[in-house]
């Protein structure tokens, strides 16, 4: 009955970030660190195992995977893990926790690089996990993953980007200001905190190789467009059309006046972007470029 609840209660959020399986207590890192059948799911991965991976899943009852086609079976699953070719592999941890005695719930973000897999630069796959003790030992009841991307995945969109109060207007008027006096540029960015690209662009823009660019050439303000109903002046204003998906850049130079705006939906599929085509646009716009 647990276990059924557990499945139940496996939540896909927008854009395949990935939820949590139900409540349950946090188990300690150390704990995490020390769950044998996690360190031999990651050994099979990053040795292409296919035999010694297909072992770790449940076969009664039947694993239940889920991608972002929909649901799959365990041979998918083994064929799309293995088939990576992935190297260096880095698990970091989101979740560790225990339902019950018998079931453990992990969340995490698997790193690593491939030849096969954007040209061996480093790659992100989300990936949320139900492990159940079966006669002694722990199977793979229930597992859910997105698609290889270049940038990393959001695992939790809790954190508010966009303030829901914060007066747009004001908050422009004031990035003007600091741009003017920064030799600066503004960036606008429509988004709003439900949009799973837009976690995907925030996290893109605290990279170590792409933050730097941010600080030093513009200041950003993020503007909430709700559900389509907030700030559609504002974004009819610097021609960002809500039709086009969300996240929408405008590029502002410090007087105000309109540099570029997304018009197509360039950043909308965030999640597909690599760290150059970011650098590229950033460097494009930086004020520093002229």
């Amino acid at each position: 009955m647990v276990v059924k609840r557990a499945l139940a209660g496996l939540v896909l959020i927008a854009g395949f970030g990935l939820g949590c399986f139900g409540q349950a207590a946090d188990v300690s890192a150390e704990a995490a660190a020390a769950f044998a059948p996690l360190q031999q799911w990651k050994s099979a991965v990053a040795s292409s195992d296919a035999p010694a991976l297909k072992m770790l899943y449940s076969s009664d009852p039947p694993a239940h995977i889920v991608t972002t086609s929909g649901d799959s079976d365990v041979a998918s699953d083994v064929a799309f893990w293995t088939g990576l070719g992935a190297h260096e592999v880095r698990l970091e941890m989101v979740q560790f926790s225990a339902p019950q005695p018998a079931l453990r719930q992990v969340i995490f973000q698997t790193q690593f690089r491939s030849p096969a897999v954007f040209g061996g630069h480093v790659s992100y796959v989300a990936e949320a996990q139900l492990w159940q003790q079966q006669n002694g030992q722990w199977k793979l009841v229930a597992a859910q993953h997105g698609n290889p991307a270049r940038l990393e995945q959001p695992v939790s969109m809790n954190k508010e980007i966009y303030p829901e109060e914060a007066d747009a207007h004001a908050q422009i008027r004031d990035a003007l200001a600091r741009a003017k006096q920064g030799h600066k540029r503004v960036i606008l960015v429509f988004g709003a905190n439900w949009c799973f690209d837009c976690h995907v662009l925030d996290l893109a823009f605290h990279r170590p190789d792409i933050a730097p660019l941010v600080e030093h050439g513009f200041e950003v303000v993020h503007v909430d467009v709700g559900r389509g109903d907030k700030n559609q002046d504002l974004m009819n204003q610097y021609d960002v059309p809500m039709k086009r998906g969300i996240p929408g850049l405008a590029v502002l130079e410090s007087s105000g006046k309109l540099l570029y705006s997304q018009t197509q939906g360039q950043f909308e599929n965030a999640r597909a972007l690599s760290p150059e085509d970011l650098l590229q646009f950033l460097r494009k716009w930086s004020p520093k470029a002229e």
